[in-house]
């Protein structure tokens, strides 16, 4: 495995939420770091969830987010791959075949959970004479399958996470296949990995026990296990968990919601280890400065306010280009001396259509302070408008009306722009027209 490749395999079942994005941003981060391979893999084994449309949500938000895949699978089209997998375990005594149903099965965990005792499957299915198999297939019972585990403790050293050990004797041995012949993500990662010459894992810490197992299940099939490496979980704000069901949090919303691609992977690059977000509009920077042995064990917390903190700062480094065919209204208008205009006080991109119809349509201006504005009406420079004119033209209005400061500065923009906070108003000047500029200091809707 001297070719780097990693996967991100989301299951088409729900939209990319931050968690499992972030799960695909340090995959991706991590082979393009290396000059290794990104593979998407269609996790669509599970028929009754899986849906054409999520999928295509999911390549969707990969796409937008500027994370371009190498090569992808999926696993609906690899299902005569598990069987073959499963044959080889069984021959290899490494699978068994189990009768229990659902129901007898979560009697028997209640009873060990009754008795003090962990709930680990005892491998009653090896204990079943043929008589007995025998007779559960008269009652047209099919068998699910279990990989058995080996009574030895599993190590390896994780990326994250540094020397790791498990016993296999408390965990139950995991299930391969369902009843109905379904294939479970344990036995088909597995396979898909080693066919797929995955060289590293990188994942949430919740895996960790899933882990173990596999590397158990790597080895009986003949492989040696990917390098691994878990990270912690995020959590909100609050320190709770994040749910991939909250909306709120989902990819395609943050992108509704007027939140740049960047700004999501800058976040996503960083929290979680001990550096510093640095907000950038650049794929490139944030892949140089990646370095997945920074996370940390400790919960990472995921804050939508420190997101669109870094959102404005990402916006304010756009160039005109990157953003004119978001705006059309302002890229006609206005292009690029507009955007440059208005570009360091945005919080969102689409802020700057907003600031395009103040300029350019019929606002009622708030007049705070008449005798302000009547002086600037008065004195306001004959002919075409410029920046250049603020200067003298507000030292003026000053000189005439006693105003200086906020008590100068703020009638002047209420009265122009009809809100308390904006860009400099010096350059939207321009913009607005002295006919429109003339007429909202005069308290007239225009």
């Amino acid at each position: 495995m001297s070719q780097i490749k990693v996967r991100f395999a989301p299951s088409p079942t729900g939209n990319l939420h931050v968690g499992n994005l972030r799960t695909a941003l340090v995959n991706f981060l991590f082979a393009r770091k290396a000059g290794g391979q990104f593979m998407l893999r269609i996790d669509d084994t599970d028929t009754e969830r899986s849906t054409a449309a999520f999928e295509e949500c999911i390549r969707a938000d990969l796409t937008w987010m500027g994370m371009a895949w190498d090569v992808e699978d999926r696993q609906s089209e690899r299902l005569d791959r598990y069987d073959a997998a499963l044959v080889q375990l069984h021959a290899d005594g490494r699978a068994y075949a189990c009768y229990e149903t659902p129901e007898e099965l979560a009697l028997k965990r209640k009873a060990q959970l009754s008795a003090g005792r962990p709930p680990v499957y005892d491998r009653a299915a090896l204990k079943l004479t043929a008589e007995q198999i025998a007779a559960f297939e008269a009652e047209g019972r099919q068998p699910h399958w279990r990989f058995r585990l080996e009574d030895a403790e599993v190590r390896w050293h994780d990326m994250v996470r540094g020397d790791v050990a498990y016993h296999m004797s408390s965990l139950s041995d995991p299930v391969l296949m369902r009843a109905d012949g379904r294939v479970i993500y344990t036995l088909a990662s597995v396979v898909d990995d080693i066919d797929h010459g995955i060289s590293h894992i990188l994942r949430g810490e919740d895996h960790v026990t899933n882990s173990a197992a596999q590397i158990q299940l790597f080895e009986a099939l003949g492989a040696q296990a990917p390098t691994m490496g878990h990270m912690a979980l995020l959590a909100g704000a609050d320190g709770e968990g994040l749910s991939k069901r909250l909306g709120s949090l989902s990819i395609a919303e943050l992108r509704n919601n007027d939140i740049e691609a960047m700004s999501i992977a800058s976040l996503l690059a960083r929290i979680g280890t001990s550096d510093p977000v640095v907000p950038t509009a650049q794929m490139a920077r944030i892949i140089d400065g990646f370095d997945i042995t920074r996370f940390g064990r400790a919960t990472a917390k995921f804050d939508p306010a420190e997101l669109a903190q870094v959102n404005a700062k990402v916006v304010q480094e756009l160039t005109f280009a990157a953003v004119a065919e978001r705006l059309d209204a302002v890229a006609v208008g206005g292009g690029e001396p507009f955007w440059m205009a208005v570009r360091d006080n945005l919080s969102g991109v689409g802020e700057a259509g907003d600031w395009w119809q103040i300029c350019t349509q019929p606002i009622t201006p708030v007049i705070e302070s008449a005798n302000v504005t009547s002086a600037a009406a008065d004195l306001l420079p004959d002919g075409d408008l410029e920046a250049s004119i603020w200067q003298d033209w507000t030292k003026a209005i000053g000189a005439v009306s006693g105003a200086k400061g906020r008590g100068l500065f703020m009638p002047l923009r209420l009265a122009l722009t009809g809100r308390e906070k904006g860009p400099e108003i010096a350059p939207l000047l321009a913009f607005m027209g002295r006919e429109r500029v003339l007429a909202r200091l005069r308290g007239e809707t225009a």
